[in-house]
Parts: structure tokens; C-alpha cells; sequence
């Protein structure tokens, strides 16, 4: 059987009569135009162009395919077309969670603006929080996360990476000096989560390379970090799309490739059906180099 994709190729080259100019149609190089006519004459078993001086020529057999392949493709613009009108078609609220700074950043940068222009019908609740909600429990829809996952439930697509360094004020630094590795933290005043947070990575690290440094101030959240940060009270691990932004602060330490991570787009299974659901998964999965400088600065 032949792949239904490669009478794409046929028609542009009986439309525009040579193999460049169907490249230039289709977006792709000549190449891969006549590779494909080339398979769909191999799965048929008869020729269907002849390669002349001036171009190509559609034998009687191709000029014979012409008719049946120009309804397959009008059937197939149908179909995309009927896709795209029961994706418009889709109402309701989309539960989205992610950290409280990523969505400042996702309302700046457009995206949001832009799905709803797309989707009149859905509208995006952003549930803003440091810790993994539950999907499978209904507690969001989405979750946009960074950090290792392993609940067999959900699924996902890679969407960036999650980038962390260490930084410090320059009133601080000024005042404490700068630490130049990072076993110097142990002599430096920390800022870091409270216990219900013990279990993030940038708790766990630092616990392990600086058991000795004397944490100052705690928060339950990146923003509360940075704020501590920004004041001057120590030092803090912090996503570097949010303290490279700040022009008070220094990155004294890192990236630290220990707390990298991959930034995941994630939901169940069977939400991943729904058409409310579908719709802003695959927009994000299709905005992704639009969307990385919003997770990693």
C-alpha cells in the first residue's frame, strides 16, 4: 500500500510541472519530491512522470490517477478542516497549574492572549502553585512542571529545561562577599523553603552542600525566595528565567547542573481526549520555541 501523503507530490508536480517548483510549493527540498514520486511509482508498480529537459510530464497512467488524487486530497482538507472546526467548537475551562512567576511571564509574553483569540470557547484557570498537584485526582486539568515524574498515569511532551543558579544581591554581596564555590555556602546566610517544602530538589541540595550554612529566611515559594533574596537577607537557589531578570540580584553560582530539569506539559490519558484539554495541550506542544524563552529566561 502506498502512503496517501505521496499523492501530495504527484499533484504538485502535475500543477507546477517540474520538481523545484513543487518543492517550492510544498516547502520542502526537490530532493525529497522526487524520492517520493519515485516510492509512490515503486508501490504502484507503473511510471508516472516522465523526466524531461523542460521539466516533468505525467504519463497517461499519472494523468489517469490525476482525477481520484485530487479527490483524496479535497477529502483530506475536509477532514483537517472539520478538526479544526470541532477544536473551535470546544467550550469550558481549562485548569492549568504551574509556578505563580511562569505565569506573570506566560501573560507577557502573548501565548495566553493568543489561544484564547484561537479558542474563543475555552478559558485558561491557572491554579498557581510550587507544589505537584494531583491530575489524577481532578485537583488541575494541565500541569506545566519541571522535575522528575514518574506517575504512569499521566502523560507528556518535553516543552524546555529547567535551569537554577545560585544569586545573591549586590547589597548582600557587598556586605558578605561572594561566594566563589559551592562549598563557600556553608559560610554564607541562606535563604530556603520551609519544611512543607523539604522535598524540592533546591531543598535537598542545599541540605547536602551546605549542612553548615545558617539559614536566615524560609518561604513556602519560589516568589518568596526571590523576595527574600532581593532584600539582601542571603543566598538562594532560584530558577534563572525569573533572578536573571532582576537587575539587583548577581548569579554568583552555576547554572548547577544538579537541580536541572526538564520542563514537561502533562495531564491523564483520558484527559488528554477531551477536546477542551487537546486543544490547549497541542497549542502548547505547537507555541514550544515561542514558549521556552517563558521557562528558561
Amino acid at each position: 500500500m502506498f502512503d496517501w501523503d505521496d499523492l501530495r507530490h504527484l499533484l504538485a508536480v502535475a500543477e507546477h510541472g517540474s520538481a523545484l517548483a513543487a518543492a517550492r510549493a510544498l516547502r520542502v527540498d526537490q530532493s525529497t519530491v522526487q524520492r517520493r514520486l519515485a516510492e509512490l511509482e515503486r508501490c504502484l508498480g507503473q511510471q508516472l512522470v516522465r523526466r524531461e529537459s523542460a521539466g516533468y510530464r505525467l504519463t497517461e497512467f499519472g494523468q489517469a490517477l490525476l482525477p481520484r488524487a485530487r479527490q483524496v486530497a479535497e477529502a483530506v482538507a475536509a477532514l483537517e478542516q472539520q478538526v479544526e472546526a470541532e477544536r473551535r467548537a470546544a467550550v469550558g475551562v481549562v485548569r492549568v497549574t504551574c509556578p505563580e512567576p511562569i505565569v506573570a511571564r506566560l501573560g507577557a509574553s502573548g501565548l495566553i492572549d493568543r489561544f484564547h483569540a484561537r479558542y474563543p470557547g475555552l478559558r485558561i484557570e491557572f491554579v498557581m502553585s510550587d507544589r505537584y498537584l494531583d491530575l489524577s485526582r481532578g485537583e488541575v486539568d494541565v500541569a506545566l512542571r519541571s522535575g522528575d515524574t514518574d506517575d504512569g498515569a499521566l502523560v507528556g511532551r518535553k516543552i524546555g529545561d529547567s535551569l537554577w543558579a545560585v544569586y545573591a544581591s549586590r547589597a548582600y554581596v557587598q556586605r558578605c562577599g561572594r561566594p566563589g564555590t559551592v562549598e563557600d555556602l556553608n559560610a554564607h546566610e541562606l535563604v530556603g523553603f520551609e519544611a512543607g517544602m523539604a522535598g524540592h530538589r533546591a531543598s535537598r541540595w542545599l541540605a547536602e552542600v551546605a549542612p553548615q550554612g545558617r539559614i536566615v529566611a524560609r518561604s513556602h515559594s519560589v516568589l518568596g525566595l526571590l523576595g527574600s533574596v532581593k532584600a539582601g537577607l542571603g543566598v538562594a537557589a532560584l530558577p534563572t528565567a525569573i533572578a536573571d531578570a532582576e537587575p539587583e540580584l548577581l548569579r554568583v553560582l552555576g547554572p548547577i547542573p544538579a537541580l536541572t530539569r526538564i520542563w514537561r506539559i502533562l495531564t491523564t490519558a483520558e484527559l488528554r481526549r477531551t477536546p477542551r484539554v487537546a486543544a490547549f495541550f497541542d497549542y502548547i506542544v505547537e507555541e514550544v520555541e515561542a514558549l521556552r524563552p517563558v521557562l528558561t529566561g
